[in-house]
This record gives structure tokens, C-alpha cells and sequence, in this order.
């Protein structure tokens, strides 16, 4: 009987142990995974920047062709 009460906690700290033992580690997947996130990260902001310069391009057509069809 007093093997018993003490096998479930015991159980239930290793079990508990091995869990967050498991959650520490990085596998290759997780690794995968936040590689990917970076890039595309990455990509979202060149993107930005692009679409920014063009915008800054497009006003100042805007404006060369205002300025030629005032005078």
C-alpha cells in the first residue's frame, strides 16, 4: 500500500520532468519554422520599401508632368 502513494507522485514528476525537458529543445522543424518566419518577415519589408520608392517615383512624375503642362 505505501508503494502505491508514493508511485503516483513520483509518476507524476517524472512525466512532468520529461515534458519540459521535450519543450526545451529545439527540433529541426521549430528551426525550419523560424527561418521561414524571418524570410518572409524579410520579403514583407523589401516589399514595403519598394512599394514606397515607387510611390515616390510616381509623385514625382506627377509633379514633372504638372510642372511641363503649366508653362
Amino acid at each position: 500500500m505505501r508503494i502505491s502513494k508514493l508511485a503516483a507522485p513520483l509518476l507524476f514528476v517524472a512525466i512532468t520532468a520529461l515534458a519540459v525537458a521535450g519543450c526545451e529543445r529545439e527540433g529541426p522543424a521549430e528551426s525550419a519554422g523560424e527561418e521561414i518566419d524571418e524570410s518572409m518577415q524579410h520579403m514583407k519589408e523589401s516589399a514595403e520599401d519598394a512599394g514606397d520608392a515607387m510611390e515616390n517615383k510616381m509623385e514625382e512624375t506627377g509633379d514633372r508632368i504638372e510642372d511641363a503642362t503649366d508653362h
